[in-house]
């Protein structure tokens, strides 16, 4: 597999989990207003590290979701940094 084809998948992937990832901060945040039964919090710090690092700020700072939890912040810029190390390691490395 090519070097193009590698960054192509992970730019798909990173879109991807993104998207699935803010989903579930807004589906969280909508239950929440409700009162109703939430989704955990392990499931909401995890996604960002399955490479959904650009969806968690989305859902802090856009859906504003889960802004009051600084552990949320932290979480969700560390696995984006890594994301970032990830995609540059790929582009100099292949």
């Amino acid at each position: 597999m090519n070097k193009e084809k590698i960054i192509i998948i992970l730019i798909i992937v990173e879109i991807l989990m993104s998207l699935i990832t803010t989903i579930f901060y807004k589906v969280d945040k909508v239950k929440a207003k409700n009162g109703k039964w939430r989704t955990k919090e392990k499931t909401l710090l995890l996604l960002p590290w399955l490479m959904g690092g650009i969806g968690g700020f989305v859902g802090i700072y856009v859906i504003r979701h889960k802004t009051n939890h600084w552990y949320f912040v932290v979480n969700n810029f560390i696995a984006l940094v890594v994301q970032f190390a990830i995609f540059a390691s790929v582009i100099i490395l292949l």
